[in-house]
């Protein structure tokens, strides 16, 4: 099982990296995909939609209204005039919607499905708004070096010195101590990378200690947004989102805590330049 869970890990980290090197239309497509199989795996987990069936009424506007996002995010950029508008739009269409068919769907149906819009296809769409930031070539490597050094430092400091519980109910295996290494490591590297690539960089703020900071703010963000999916699989009652990741789970399974850190480093990132 180790091996299995290292070897998709590898693979799902540098498929990621190699499209967040790209930019453009390449990595656009790869989130859409990933935020469509991610709403998906939402839909399912919190009841909306029966076993083997892939969508119905009100989901299948949250799968288009993910499409019309992120084609309207590649004409737009960075303006976020368009995530304003197309969550209001969508929000307003899927009350249409239910009181059209009512009672064929409930109030908790619509908070759903739109919250599984924004959780995942609008989250994940900063991972393209960084890259599309001046420099965004560099920063945004630091949405991922902060969540998934925070996973890998976190654990280790966590079996190593881990004595106080982070969250006994929710969590009981994390600790305090695991999650203050979960901050540091991810702090240190930054500032690491940032001393490497500061020559290139034409940042309105010093890389070593902005970049220590990313990923610190990161890092914290990271595991908060791993909590927060542990608690909906707890209040639903599931082990995993899905199992598309061998030894991980579903999309969400993995990309769990980078939901919460790409729109993080995008603002941080925005306030320090």
């Amino acid at each position: 099982m180790f091996k299995t869970r290292l070897f998709s890990g590898i693979v799902v980290a540098a498929a990621m990296l190699v499209f967040a090197w790209l930019g453009g239309a390449p990595l656009l497509a790869l989130l859409l995909a990933v935020s469509l199989i991610g709403q998906y795996e939402f839909y399912h987990a919190v009841g909306l939609l029966e076993d083997g069936k892939k969508a119905d009424l009100l989901t299948g506007i949250g799968y288009a209204f993910s499409a019309v996002y992120y084609v309207l995010l590649y004409f737009s950029r960075t303006d976020l005039f368009y995530l304003v508008f197309v969550c209001v739009l969508f929000l307003l269409v899927l009350l249409a919607a239910y009181v059209f068919t009512f009672p064929k769907h409930n109030a908790k149906s619509v908070i759903c499905t739109f919250y599984g819009f924004f959780y995942v296809s609008v989250m994940l769409s900063f991972i393209y708004l960084t890259r599309s930031l001046e420099d965004g070539i560099f920063i945004v490597w630091l949405i991922f070096f902060s969540s998934w050094f925070c996973d890998v430092f976190a654990y280790f400091t966590g079996i190593l010195l881990g004595r106080h519980k982070l969250a006994p109910v929710l969590s009981p295996k994390k600790s305090i101590e695991g999650a203050i290494g979960g901050v540091v490591f991810p702090a240190i590297a930054g500032a690491i990378y940032g001393g490497l690539v500061s020559s290139k960089l034409q940042l309105g703020f010093p890389p070593v200690a902005g970049f220590a900071i990313l990923c610190a703010i990161g890092a914290i963000v990271s595991q908060i947004g791993d909590l927060s999916a542990s608690a909906i699989k707890r209040n639903f009652e599931i082990k995993d989102y899905g199992t598309l990741i061998p030894g991980h789970g579903g999309i969400l399974d993995r990309f769990d805590s980078v939901i919460f850190t790409a729109p993080m480093i995008f603002f941080v990132a925005m306030f320090l330049k």
